[in-house]
């Protein structure tokens, strides 16, 4: 090897360090809550911790341990995108940091910066250390226990560690939903790695840790999870990230080759991550098998439990195994670029083309967030402009977007529920199914409308070309005469007709 390791350990805390930057960055741009983070929010916000035990408002889901600390975050440091994002953001940041530390011990030394790299970069990785959810604790979760649980392969514990992880993993399961497949799979894969000779003396020292971790789970799911299970709404959305039977073997090629896209982040080149994945499994298994098992097991655990329809195998909920995949990537881009020759001119060009399509994409991207910071829909600005040019006798209807969103900032700048009305989604966008009868019908049931001169219609959540559509509606109500916009978020102000006004 030409390069020295110091060279790649220098490297690793390069990536750390861009990592935690590159997520501060993103933090610190304050973009404006989206839906599904608004939606979680009034829960926090409007709860108290006893009332955060019960079943979640607005569909939502949630482990207890996190919403503490949200709602500990907002009454410490106020009620604000930042304290909302505080505790992701640390989860985020505390991950680079146990990757590296997982990574000393799993690959080599110079697939470690190639992990750190790709994981302080990747697009959704990077995402969730910003949003107001727990999948980024999720990920610090996995990798936490992972530490933990993987040195202890063969030994016997003694009773104070027995009650230290025993609490550990307890503490892990309130603040993780998946943390129970991290605990199950890496401890299976501990036994099964263990001499036979020794099974059955391991097997029965662990017992009382198991029992710690079963009964704390069987009463985290009881106090939660199963009121969430029994959500219409939550089980539509994942009933079809389920296989339909045990033998349904394209579900599950078609969600492993999902899985490189989303939640891992590749987007336009999970193909190519796909093929260093498989070169990187077949290092470890010729190198490591028993390390390979190991950091696999989340993921069998987790395909068990989506084929019996207990967990959904989908986007962020599985964003806790990325880390584990990451490893095993950068094993197989390291295996690449041992085959850099002047001998083999022709092996060393498609490395060197593979491993540039692996890391430059998301390096490129990510580091745009330093001078374009990630955002979703911008309703913020367009609501304080709203009340920067409102008349006192002004009207405002939400006609498009979440309702949730509207409603979490509406509060924090003052409008009560008595002072705008809200469509659902897509009642209000076709022009031709649209009338003036319908407005006088959606004014009839909502006495905000009635007798507006003016309204300000918002649309938020939605694609661009909802801008096209809804305003051909719009027109046949009245006169445009202010229009703002931002990433996501829109309003028009209109001067209804006189007919419609009701002066």
């Amino acid at each position: 090897m030409l390069l020295k390791p110091k060279f790649f350990n220098y490297l690793a805390w390069f990536a750390l360090l861009f990592g935690i930057i590159i997520r501060c960055f993103q933090y610190l741009s304050n973009r404006s809550l989206w839906g599904d983070e608004a939606s979680l929010a009034l829960n926090i916000v409007d709860r108290s911790y006893l009332e955060l035990l019960q079943p979640l408002d607005h569909n939502q889901a949630a482990p207890f341990g996190f919403l503490w600390i949200e709602k500990l975050a907002t009454q410490l440091f106020g009620h604000s995108e930042y304290s909302l994002r505080l505790f992701p953001l640390i989860a985020g940041i505390a991950s680079l940091f146990l990757l590296y530390e997982l990574g000393k011990n799993t690959v080599s030394v110079v697939a470690l910066p190639i992990a750190l790299i790709l994981f302080a970069s990747l697009k959704e990785p990077l995402y969730y250390a910003t949003e107001v959810k727990q999948y980024s604790s999720d990920v610090m979760v996995a990798l936490l226990l992972s530490l933990v649980l993987i040195p202890l392969k063969n030994q016997i514990l003694t009773l104070p560690k027995i009650i230290l992880f025993g609490g550990l993993g307890i503490l892990a399961i309130c603040l993780s939903h998946p943390a129970i497949f991290v605990l199950a799979g890496i401890e299976s894969a501990n036994f099964l790695l263990t001499p036979a000779k020794r099974r059955r003396e391991i097997l029965i020292n662990r017992l009382p840790l198991y029992f710690i971790w079963i009964i704390g789970f069987g009463f985290f799911y009881s106090l939660t999870l199963a009121n969430a299970a029994k959500n219409q709404n939550l089980h539509n959305a994942w009933k079809p990230e389920y296989p339909q039977s045990v033998l349904d073997l394209g579900w599950l090629i078609n969600s492993l080759k999902r899985f490189f896209n989303n939640p891992l982040g590749f987007e336009t080149i999970d193909e190519i991550s796909l093929i260093v994945f498989i070169i990187g499994s077949i290092i470890f298994l010729r190198k490591n098998k028993q390390m390979f098992l190991v950091l696999m097991s989340p993921l069998f655990v987790t395909l068990v439990a989506a084929y019996l329809h207990k967990y959904p195998f989908r986007n962020r909920l599985i964003l806790f195994l990325t880390p584990f995949f990451i490893l095993i990537i950068a094993e197989g881009a390291a295996f690449l670029t041992s085959q850099f020759s002047k001998q083999k001119k022709l092996r060393t060009t498609a490395g060197v083309i593979i491993i540039n399509l692996l890391i430059l994409p998301p390096l490129i991207l990510s580091s745009i967030f330093f001078f374009v910071p990630e955002t979703r829909h911008e309703i913020r600005p367009v609501i304080e402009y709203i009340q920067a040019n409102q008349q006192p006798n002004d009207g405002i209807f939400l006609v498009g977007g979440s309702p949730d969103q509207f409603e979490y900032y509406a509060a924090k700048y003052g409008y009560s529920k008595s002072m705008y009305f809200i469509l659902p989604y897509n009642d209000f966008f076709n022009p031709e199914t649209f009338s003036e009868q319908n407005w006088e019908e959606i004014k009839r049931t909502s006495s905000h409308l009635q007798n507006k001169q003016r309204v300000w219609f918002i649309v938020s959540g939605l694609r661009r070309e909802r801008e096209v559509i809804v305003k051909p509606s719009l027109d046949r109500l009245g006169q445009k005469l202010d229009y703002f916009s931002k990433p996501g978020s829109l309003t028009y102000l209109y001067q209804m007709k006189s007919g419609e006004s009701r002066q």
